[in-house]
């Protein structure tokens, strides 16, 4: 079989397999590629939060971790909510939700693992300072496990791992040669980090911004804080940020500048949900 007709074959059946796992984000209705099961990346999930919970300094701030999970259970409910009144289909209905405070004064961090595993790191109460701040802050996070964001990075990444296998062969192994011949340089990582992989990361940045404002409006918080958030994470980050191309984060600046078009329109279509 000549080049040209392995790469038709090849490319029918990709593009067959990449429709049908084809899949829309909640609410944006951005088109995704979902073809890691997501079952098994919340089991995975769950056994490493066990880990980190053995391994990290649980914090003995009992009315933070408080304040954390009555934030997380108002959201948790205003989203079961939302989605139940627009007849849509729940993202969350196999979450099993759960909230850490890890003591880390010098972290300013908090993430949502797949299927609603929290954690905020004490560091991070200091940008904060209240709970609509924390609120904004716990959306974001939240934001992208409901958008299923780990599993469409995971998809990604599988495609490209097999991508970039049928290119080399397609190349005659000229990607493989020019690997070898830069010394300490992965070309396909560099492929993945600077030409594909970033500008879709910023896209799920972005879009987590919007959805965890959101989450926060139904759940009743002042998602004016938002803003007030960014730009004490810009001073404390100040000078240490890579530009944003080399950044799989927006850019601070280019961050506000979206919350500021999006605040008002918010308030305005997604207002507190009463349960």
């Amino acid at each position: 079989m000549n080049r040209r007709k392995f790469l038709s074959y090849v490319g029918c059946g990709c593009c067959g397999f990449i429709l049908n796992s084809c899949a829309s984000a909640p609410i944006t209705k951005r088109k995704q590629l979902k073809i890691y099961p997501e079952a098994a990346l919340n089991n995975q999930a769950a056994q490493i939060y066990e880990k980190i919970k053995m391994k990290e300094k649980m914090s003995d701030d009992t009315k933070s971790l408080n304040q954390i999970r009555e934030i997380g259970k108002k959201m948790e409910n205003s989203i079961n909510e939302y989605f139940h009144r627009s007849n849509l289909e729940n993202p969350t209905t196999n979450f099993v939700w759960e909230y850490i405070l890890i003591e880390n004064k010098n972290m300013r961090n908090a993430w949502c693992m797949p299927g609603g595993k929290i954690a905020v790191y004490t560091g991070m109460l200091e940008v904060t300072k209240n709970s609509d701040g924390l609120a904004a802050v716990m959306g974001h996070e939240i934001a992208h496990a409901v958008a299923k964001h780990s599993v469409e990075r995971a998809s990604r990444g599988l495609l490209v791992q097999h991508g970039s296998k049928v290119i080399d062969i397609l190349s005659g192994g000229k990607l493989s040669q020019l690997n070898r011949t830069i010394p300490g340089v992965n070309t396909v990582d560099l492929l993945k980090r600077f030409g594909i992989m970033n500008p879709f990361n910023r896209k799920q940045e972005s879009e987590a911004d919007y959805l965890g404002m959101i989450f926060s409006s139904l759940s009743g918080f002042d998602i004016r804080e938002t803003r007030k958030i960014w730009e004490r994470m810009q001073e404390f980050n100040k000078g240490n940020t890579p530009p944003e191309f080399m950044s799989t984060h927006p850019s601070a600046k280019n961050r506000i500048k979206k919350i500021d078009e999006w605040t008002n329109k918010i308030i305005l279509e997604y207002p507190p949900i009463n349960i």
